[in-house]
């Protein structure tokens, strides 16, 4: 045998065993991320009393299936209408990122207008800014101004959680569109434009199509921000009957009729619930997602 051919076969090898080590790597990387999902699911089914136990164990003696439809049959703890209050706030604040982000982008990517650099940077700006600096304007802006103009607030609903989502869509969302947008041939405009075509048809019909990888990103980073969202919706929402889950869920903490009644086994039930909307989004739009983040950050 050549001295070629072993040079080859041990590279070869080295390059098995070099992927086999990487897989092996990323196998234990997700079942070390993963613990602290395989802790809440085994707490959830353990009594009040089992989770108590120290040290923990890891798997509940006697599951208790009960406590999953324990949560939806509360008459002082609303879970099922939480969850209900959770999908059609994030669904609409969703659709509202994603139309008004890519319309946004669009300007940004393909008209040329005096200042459209100079605002686009100043929208990038904002992504330095914390939330908690705007709390209190749109918290007055939702009170104030639409007393003054329709008699009463919009404290204590849910247009404060979705209306944002509909003006802009977010500095990110918008930027990561207009990355994605900056790649589409300008001829494709043109040749458009030459069938006829005007700028909507243009949007609508050639670059929201050819825009699926970015737009399920978009929709992806949306979904998960508004499920999860805790302060907005705890400083505008306060009637128990209107909360979105995170926020059930830490009312969930302490049984308000009874504080003395642990509620461990069911927050960790309601935690585990929580989670299964986002996972089922994510896992849907996988491929699309990491498409999306890969080419819009090709070209600037």
């Amino acid at each position: 045998m050549s001295a070629l051919a072993v040079s080859r076969r041990r590279a070869s090898a080295q390059g098995q065993f070099g992927r086999i080590g990487l897989q092996a790597l990323v196998v234990v990387g997700a079942v070390i991320f993963l613990l602290p999902f395989l802790f809440a699911l085994s707490s959830s089914l353990k009594t009040p009393q089992e989770l108590r136990i120290f040290p923990p164990s890891v798997f509940p003696a006697v599951p208790q299936w009960l406590n999953y439809p324990t949560l939806f049959h509360m008459d002082n703890l609303p879970y099922g209408t939480w969850y209900e209050n959770s999908i059609i706030i994030t669904l609409l604040a969703t659709l509202g990122t994603v139309l008004s982000a890519s319309a946004s982008a669009f300007g940004f990517a393909r008209f040329r207008w005096p200042g459209r650099d100079f605002f686009f940077m100043i929208l990038l700006g904002t992504l330095i800014l914390p939330e908690f600096v705007v709390l209190i304007p749109r918290f007055l802006m939702f009170h104030l101004i639409p007393t003054a103009l329709i008699g009463h607030t919009l404290i204590d609903t849910w247009w404060p959680l979705i209306l944002p989502s509909w003006f802009g869509g977010g500095a990110f969302s918008v930027f990561l569109l207009r990355q994605f947008f900056l790649q589409l041939p300008r001829e494709l405009d043109e040749a458009a434009l030459i069938d006829g075509a005007n700028t909507v048809h243009i949007f609508w019909q050639i670059v929201l199509p050819l825009s699926k990888p970015a737009l399920a990103t978009v929709a992806i980073f949306a979904f998960l921000g508004n499920w999860n969202s805790f302060i907005e919706p705890l400083i505008f929402v306060t009637s128990t009957n209107k909360f979105p889950l995170a926020v059930g869920l830490r009312w969930l903490q302490q049984n308000p009729a009874d504080p003395t009644i642990p509620q461990d086994h069911l927050l960790m039930a309601g935690s585990v619930l929580m989670v299964v909307p986002p996972v089922i989004i994510f896992f849907a739009m996988q491929r699309y997602f990491i498409q999306g983040v890969v080419m819009s950050g090709i070209k600037g």
